[in-house]
């Protein structure tokens, strides 16, 4: 908080799943995220559900965020880093760690 950057961690679950948390509130007041990044990290986070990626009642935002059940660290470095980036605006790396499913 002291800091005013949005927290992002990486935990150990009991047993070998991660979990991801991200907090807006640590950034303070003048930290602000448009609504369409927040629809985008959504939208991912719904993906990685519905993809068994991660478990069912992430947190979506869009001050909070929880994935629970990752399958491995790395994974897990992965989309904090990419979810930090969205945070402050940069998609990118989101859209690389979780595409959109392809068209059929």
């Amino acid at each position: 908080m002291a800091q005013h950057a949005v927290f992002v961690a990486i935990e150990s679950d009991a047993g070998q799943r991660w979990t991801v948390k991200a907090d807006t509130l640590t950034a303070g007041s003048g930290h602000e995220i448009a609504d369409a990044i927040n629809e985008e990290i959504r939208a991912a986070i719904t993906r990685l559900v519905q993809r068994h990626e991660v478990d069912w009642g992430a947190y979506t935002g869009p001050i909070y965020f929880m994935m629970h059940g990752v399958q491995s660290e790395e994974r897990a470095r992965e989309l904090a880093a990419a979810l930090h980036a969205a945070l402050y605006g940069d998609l990118e790396a989101l859209a690389h760690a979780v595409p959109p499913a392809s068209p059929h």
